[in-house]
């Protein structure tokens, strides 16, 4: 699926970027991918992890996927298409370090756009994410109906749907890139020991460079809460994208 519309000329109709913030060329792309129920566009100024990125010369970018994509294959085509976009647009070139980031359903469209990307991504760094689809469907009553508006429109029934985009599920088809995975022991929006546990357990047994943080205390996403865990998170990001 092609997404022609999306140009250097249109970006921020499709993404927010920090190019603001940068005191020279950007030199990686950091994808940030948002939680369920985003639906906006952000015209908020930067945050912790934008200027941390600016200062490394990382540019991030923020597609708009739409507040219930789950990182349906119509998002990854359009997360694609924002990427070209962003390379075409800050002077990149083609095989610039792409860093896949997010929390909870970011953590996931992370995961899930690093397994099928165009051009697959160089890291993968996931906060809190939701590795089992199909069980988070039924974790919590709002979830059931974000299940139909992602992938009611798939040629399979809803349930495989869920399965194609389940980090757990592909677990073994992932690339072979670095992961980093953080969860919060006290999450109660996304179970640690259903979701990042069992994920990280497969990818190991997969074969996976993966890294693995529990921060126990933590709530979830609450990454600036811990400093220490944060900064080692961003380190990881910094690192991927050889900007250290």
């Amino acid at each position: 699926m092609g997404t022609p519309f999306v140009n250097l000329n249109n970006l921020t109709n499709f993404a927010w970027t920090n190019a603001n913030e940068l005191k020279g060329p950007a030199r990686a792309i950091a994808l940030d991918f948002h939680g369920l129920g985003y639906g906006g566009m952000r015209e908020n100024g930067p945050g912790v992890f934008d200027l941390f990125c600016a200062e490394k010369g990382i540019l991030t970018v923020f597609p708009y996927c739409g507040p219930w994509s789950w990182m349906n294959f119509q998002a990854i085509a359009l997360v694609d298409a924002v990427v070209a976009a962003a390379k075409e647009k800050f002077g990149l070139a083609a095989d610039a370090p792409v860093i896949s980031t997010g929390g909870s359903m970011g953590g996931l469209s992370a995961l899930i756009y690093t397994r099928y990307a165009r051009v697959t991504p160089t890291a993968c760094a996931a906060n809190c994410p939701v590795c089992d689809l199909p069980y988070h469907a039924t974790e919590r009553p709002d979830l059931p109906r974000t299940m139909v508006a992602a992938f009611a429109g798939y040629p399979c029934s809803i349930e495989l749907a869920m399965e194609l985009h389940s980090p757990l599920h592909q677990a073994a088809g992932m690339p072979r890139v670095p992961y980093y995975v953080v969860h919060g022991g006290a999450d109660k929006a996304v179970n640690q020991q259903k979701h990042s546990d069992r994920f990280v357990a497969a990818m190991r047994e997969a074969g996976q460079s993966i890294t693995y943080r529990v921060v126990e205390p933590m709530e979830h996403c609450d990454l600036k809460s811990f400093p220490e865990a944060e900064r080692e998170y961003y380190d990881f990001i910094a690192e991927a994208a050889g900007c250290k």
